[in-house]
């Protein structure tokens, strides 16, 4: 009886292994929290970084959470340890490495992904892109192996970007349900809630202002004409609250001079957007909030709007509802991102086709006659703009030798692709 205490106590120390849970006096799966707290299971990806530290310990404060399992490549096993020791009911396990993704995934009700690199001065979430875009590849092939019926909630900047990948990986898995993977966009909502109040003189849990579009620069766009309570803003409020909610992440880049990023306003947003989708998974009626997902909105294949959240993800999706002149003029940066391109993959040329099928692997065009298209829609559509054709041409470039590694040396400039600007990329 005291072995097995001794072991239930020290379960979560040291990342599991086969070997070590076939000799273990008490298995992992037999740790239980006091009372057998009922509730779900959460993954963190990247739970040692800046915001999966201050995210792991409010979910471990969440009462939906009864098994929390904290991964990362470095550090887990301290952070895990750490939180570990607050009383609440979740139990806490942490997982090192890649060979243990699989582990930290198995049987997962909720995952959400932190995981990549923090912005810098002077670092456009573009920049991120190349690096962040291949840590959530790897990340989504395993929940697609591992738990492929889990609510992914993916912070991983830039969301407008690794959104639209993650929906790759999962199309080419097979598991793809694009209810069920929603880009994280709740840290706009809530600096639009603060921002608000503080002009209105609210508290800003009071306040509730939908943020749609996506998650960078322009592509974020607060409608204040449908704020909670409704209010009336002068133009220069309107400009002024428009620009800074955009902005925001920016301002705290710059305010923390270099030593991080928004990481604590953002464990708290994604906390919350987490809570909403474990709310939805019990059951509860009219949990409605923000996030980015597959949407036909608008002409764009991803957009962030109001969805219904429920047992299966993002059950409803909403449309914009009525905007003002301000509104729709600031919409117009989608054009941007639509003009030249092909409505589908049969768009493209035979020679084209035929590319195109070789850069894809085992993703083929006739199954998939959207995908590429949709990929190449995502590589614009993730920030501030514009971009000069080179600069177009290098990023899909950047984004295949992540997303298709075995295709290294191959080149998009060998086939003529319709820019945004109605011109072949060069």
């Amino acid at each position: 009886m005291a072995s097995q205490r001794i072991a239930r106590i020290s379960a979560h120390l040291q990342p599991p292994n086969s070997q070590m849970e076939e000799s273990c006096v008490l298995k992992r799966t037999d740790c239980r929290a006091k009372g057998g707290a009922p509730g779900f299971k959460v993954a963190i990806l990247g739970a040692a970084g800046g915001i999966g530290q201050p995210l792991a310990m409010l979910m471990k404060m969440n009462p939906l959470v009864s098994v929390l399992h904290l991964y990362d490549v470095v550090n887990a096993p301290g952070v895990t340890a750490d939180i570990s020791h607050m009383d609440t009911g979740a139990v806490v396990r942490g997982f090192l490495g890649q060979p243990q993704l699989e582990s930290a995934l198995t049987g997962m009700d909720l995952v959400v992904i932190p995981a990549g690199v923090p912005r810098k001065p002077g670092m456009t979430r573009d920049d991120l892109f190349k690096i962040n875009a291949g840590i959530v590849r790897t990340l989504c092939e395993g929940v697609a192996k591992c738990c492929p019926n889990a609510i992914v909630n993916l912070i991983s900047n830039p969301v407008n970007s690794t959104v639209p990948i993650a929906a790759e990986v999962f199309k080419k898995a097979g598991t793809y349900d694009p209810k069920r993977l929603l880009g994280v966009t709740m840290l706009d909502v809530v600096r639009a809630n603060t921002f608000v109040a503080e002009v209105l003189g609210l508290d800003p849990r009071e306040v509730d202002v939908p943020v749609v579009g996506g998650h960078a620069g322009v592509t974020i766009l607060p409608l204040l004409s449908q704020a909670k309570p409704p209010s009336s803003f002068t133009p220069e409020e309107t400009e002024y609250l428009t620009k800074r909610i955009q902005d925001g992440g920016t301002e705290v880049v710059q305010a923390k001079a270099g030593a991080g990023s928004a990481t604590l306003s953002m464990a708290y947003a994604a906390v919350k957007f987490a809570d909403a989708c474990l709310r939805g998974l019990r059951g509860d009626a009219g949990v409605v909030e923000c996030a980015f997902v597959a949407s036909e909105v608008t002409e764009l294949p991803f957009f962030a709007t109001k969805v219904r959240l429920g047992r299966r993800g993002a059950e409803e999706v909403y449309q914009l509802g009525p905007l003002n002149e301000y509104e729709r003029r600031k919409m117009s940066w989608r054009k941007a991102f639509r003009r030249g391109f092909p409505s589908s993959g049969n768009s493209f040329s035979p020679s084209e086709a035929n590319y195109v099928k070789l850069m894809s692997g085992s993703l083929y065009l006739d199954r998939y006659a959207s995908s590429i298209s949709e990929i190449l829609k995502s590589i614009f559509y993730c920030g501030n703009m514009p971009f000069s054709p080179p600069e177009e041409s290098q990023m899909i470039n950047d984004m295949l030798r992540i997303t298709h590694p075995s295709l290294t040396g191959l080149r998009v400039a060998t086939i003529s692709l319709v820019s945004p600007y109605g011109t072949s990329i060069p």
